[in-house]
């Protein structure tokens, strides 16, 4: 046993514990910092300036004040929250009701089914949005298949018309995302006792009211968590847009995201007006997620 000289102390087991801890993680947070928030206050700084190239210069709050009038920023918010509105829907309920019909314990090739569904998250957003722009040309294998069907009469416009190119955008991304949400849910379903649905069978409730009343109410944190990160994706949509449609007809499903590109390296270059639409992202996304969580009513 060590004893402690007069005036000497001696560091206590725990701080050496926290000590090495922080020496495992310090490298993680010293590349965090330097590749994530540094970056991110940067351009904040540069939302503030304004001029062409490298010749910037700060203007305050002038490049915030012409969001409000840009109406090529106005018609990408529009096309934007379209897309959230719709599509996120869709996506969260066709997760959970695919998740529940592979939770069945009768349900065999199990995990062929998952896997086949999961398969599209993990494709290249390029390849696939190619692919997606050839199976919904006016020649592609959409419209011959619903033609031989006799469903339509003449070809559909699925990328030149306005209409229509959203419609392609939207199915594009629920085919590639909704597994990834179907993961979760799946996940989330194979924790809850099965007890539960036991009792329910028991007292005389249905499928769909087992649903309503027991599957819904504790998937309710896998729904919010779902449906942020899905807001958070929609709001950044980019590959699809450039690869499928370009943002045309005109400007009928540019994104926000094609917006802040276009500013950067397409028009004459305008990085700090591009730094303010990028944090007009961030604010959205601030404000949707806020929303969401006191409609859920969790803390």
């Amino acid at each position: 046993m060590k004893v402690a000289k007069p005036g000497i102390s001696i560091p206590h087991r725990g701080s050496r514990t926290k000590l090495t801890g922080w020496w495992f993680v310090i490298i993680a947070v010293v590349m965090i910092a330097a590749f994530y928030f540094y970056p991110m206050i940067q351009a904040l700084l540069l939302s503030f300036k304004t001029g062409k190239g490298a010749n910037l210069h700060y203007t305050g709050l002038d490049n915030y004040k012409r969001l409000f009038s840009d109406k090529t920023f106005l018609t990408a918010v529009k096309n934007t929250f379209i897309y959230l509105i719709i599509q996120v829907p869709i996506m969260i309920i066709l997760g959970m009701f695919i998740s529940v019909l592979l939770n069945d314990r009768n349900l065999k090739f199990k995990g062929f089914f998952r896997t086949a569904i999961f398969l599209p998250c993990v494709t290249s957003l390029v390849a696939y949005s190619i692919i997606f722009k050839y199976l919904f040309g006016t020649d592609g294998l959409v419209n011959l298949g619903l033609t031989k069907l006799h469903i339509i009469a003449e070809p559909i416009n699925w990328i030149t018309d306005p209409f229509w190119a959203k419609v392609t955008i939207i199915i594009a991304i629920t085919w590639r995302w909704t597994g990834y949400n179907m993961i979760f849910y799946l996940s989330s379903l194979q924790n809850i006792d099965n007890s539960i649905y036991e009792a329910a069978r028991i007292d005389g409730a249905s499928a769909f009211r087992q649903f309503f009343t027991i599957t819904i109410p504790l998937l309710k944190p896998i729904i919010l968590f779902t449906s942020i990160t899905s807001t958070i994706g929609t709001l950044q949509l980019f590959d699809e847009i450039v690869n499928i449609t370009k943002g045309g007809p005109g400007q009928s499903t540019m994104s926000i995201s094609q917006y802040i590109y276009n500013l950067s390296f397409k028009y004459s270059p305008d990085f700090g007006y591009a730094a303010t639409v990028s944090y007009s992202i961030v604010i959205m996304i601030i404000i949707l997620s806020f929303v969401q969580f006191k409609v859920a009513g969790d803390k």
